[in-house]
């Protein structure tokens, strides 16, 4: 039905204008980026393990599958840790603008993944996402510690993404959560114990410090994992990309309106972005159009 239809993109626009605002939380949060992502992944682990046993659903599944969703929890949870420290040691429009060259790292990663060609346009946007890389780099030399570490969550996000790949397919996305999130905790929490970082002052935040992650954890995490799995079942993958490529769009929005002048970039800068995420978008639309392809047959078959 169109109403469902539309009903379903609004509320995809509503998730990707919620992972933006994650950054800006990030940013507004004063502890570090490792407790903080603890934290987060901690907190909405306990939502989501309270919502499987509201749903009655259960928590059993494949080995080989466990396996891969704890692997994946541990890259999940390195992402979160160096995109927070990427905001941390630079802004917010530095880490979201770095971070759209995940759909690059991706468009790499997935011929060694699924064993098939490189596509040569796949070269050429990839080029075009370097030249974006390296106008930021030479126009905003205070910051190449956050962009280095954006780089790499951006890796990080498409390895993980092609990780949850097939599971999403199979697997409920709460379940999924649930497994991922709690070797995320496991693997920080072992880091914490043995580098004495958990001392009697850990948990001594403030009250604001805990209203911003409690939004972090509960709305930003463990709504926005389990709502955009459902609603993404409804749209194209088209639509999808399209929208989900917004993010760093919205949070850059928002952080240049929440925070003012920090979030204020050279002209260069916004051009380098542009750069970066324009490749990105034409990468998918591609990608639809060669899917419709594949489905349908040439004309007049």
């Amino acid at each position: 039905m169109p109403g469902a239809n539309i009903k379903n993109y609004l509320h995809l626009h509503f998730i990707v204008f919620i992972w933006g605002f994650t950054a800006v939380l990030g940013k507004l949060i004063t502890i570090d980026a490792l407790p903080l992502v603890w934290f987060r992944m901690g907190m909405a682990i306990v939502l989501i393990v309270g919502f499987l046993a509201f749903k009655g659903y259960a928590l059993k599944v494949p080995p080989r599958a466990l396996v891969i969703m704890l692997l994946a929890g541990c890259v999940v949870a390195l992402h979160w840790v160096t995109f927070f420290k990427a905001i941390k040691v630079s802004n917010i429009s530095i880490a979201l603008a770095c971070m759209s060259t995940g759909a690059f790292f991706t468009a790499l990663l997935e011929p060694i993944w699924y064993r098939r060609k490189i596509i040569w346009y796949e070269l050429v946007f990839g080029l075009l996402v370097i030249g974006g890389l390296y106008l930021i780099f030479r126009v905003e030399t205070a910051y190449i510690a956050g962009i280095m570490l954006a780089l790499v969550s951006a890796l990080l996000a498409a390895v993980f993404t092609l990780m949850n790949g097939r599971l999403i397919q199979i697997h409920r996305p709460s379940v999924i959560a649930c497994y991922e999130l709690g070797a995320g905790v496991v693997l920080l929490s072992i880091y914490l114990l043995v580098s004495g970082e958990i001392k009697p002052g850990f948990f001594a935040i403030s009250a604001t410090d805990w209203i911003f992650l409690f939004l972090l954890a509960s709305v930003c995490t463990a709504y926005a994992f389990i709502a955009s799995v459902k609603v993404m079942k409804h749209l194209t993958p088209y639509t999808v990309m399209l929208t989900v490529n917004l993010e760093p769009v919205y949070g850059i929005l928002l952080a240049y309106t929440i925070l003012g002048g920090s979030e204020k970039m050279s002209p260069i800068f916004y051009v380098g972005a542009s750069v970066i995420l324009i490749p990105v978008i034409s990468n998918g639309i591609l990608k639809h159009r060669e899917n419709i392809k594949t489905r349908h047959g040439p004309r007049g078959s």
